[in-house]
């Protein structure tokens, strides 16, 4: 009995994962134009082909990308957010976004970017996750009737610098510390 390629059982550890991860780096060496499906697959080891067991294409591959970015930043904020409390997480929060956004900045634009990938639901529930941490924080301490307005104008503030700082328009030599001073002279709502 012959056992063609097509019905062989495929072993890999982790694919999927070591391809988001081989993205991420194509990613960080060179933006999106330089990330590949056949690039990818090269950097994890694998066939190009292999990568269509679990991409279709490379938007599929950038949307994963773009929803593992999310679930890092949103453990970044996270972590942010159980160093302090009150108004002083919301600061924290605020300076993790930029060091983030300052760590990887490529990815930081595939996330936010006006060309974002079109994901599965995946890509939209963790940014919504990563976005209900700030607004969580600040339901807490502006109250219901004003959360969305002040939830939007903390998200303005911080995404803001952290556009400028990454696109080269601030120069700062300590972009958290940049931040922390921002989010200090701020007032935001009634939250002091």
């Amino acid at each position: 009995m012959s056992t063609s390629k097509a019905l062989m059982p495929y072993h890999h550890g982790d694919l999927r994962n070591s391809l988001i991860e081989a993205g991420m780096s194509l990613l960080r060496g060179g933006g999106v134009a330089a990330l590949t499906l056949r690039g990818a697959a090269r950097a994890a080891g694998v066939s190009a082909t292999a990568t269509y067991r679990h991409f279709a294409d490379k938007e599929a591959l950038l949307a994963a990308i773009a929803a593992e970015g999310f679930s890092r930043f949103g453990a970044a904020l996270a972590a942010a957010d159980q160093a302090g409390e009150g108004v002083a997480a919301l600061r924290a929060q605020g300076v993790a976004y930029v060091e983030f956004a300052v760590a990887e900045p490529a990815l930081f634009r595939l996330m936010f970017g006006a060309a974002k990938p079109c994901g599965d639901d995946t890509l939209s529930e963790a940014a919504r996750a990563a976005f209900g941490i700030l607004a969580s924080r600040v339901a807490a301490l502006a109250g219901e009737a004003d959360a969305e307005t002040v939830t939007l104008a903390a998200w303005s503030i911080v995404h803001g610098l952290a556009c400028l700082i990454v696109d080269g328009q601030i120069t700062a030599a300590d972009p958290a510390e940049l931040a922390a001073r921002i989010g200090e002279r701020l007032r935001i709502g009634q939250l002091r």
